[in-house]
């Protein structure tokens, strides 16, 4: 089985591949291969940040239920 990688490890190897590529020292073959990589990539921290993001945007009130966050609500949560 496959190590997880956490986020920061996925991101830094993410930035190798476009340092990679923005080098153009790549066979195209190797290019194609570390340009699907780095999409699939991409696409994992994309949804990473936004479940990150989904878990933040949560308050949890004095008794413990969860509320989401309203951004469009300048006014403070109230308390149940």
């Amino acid at each position: 089985m496959a190590k997880k990688n956490n986020f920061e490890e996925e991101l830094n190897q993410l930035q190798e591949i476009v340092t990679k590529l923005e080098n153009g020292n790549v066979a195209l073959e190797d290019a194609l291969s570390e340009f699907q990589t780095g999409i699939k990539l991409s696409h994992d921290l994309e949804s990473k940040l936004t479940q990150a993001e989904q878990t933040v945007a949560k308050l949890i009130n004095r008794d413990g239920s969860e509320q989401e966050l309203d951004p469009t609500d300048s006014a403070a949560p109230e308390e149940k």
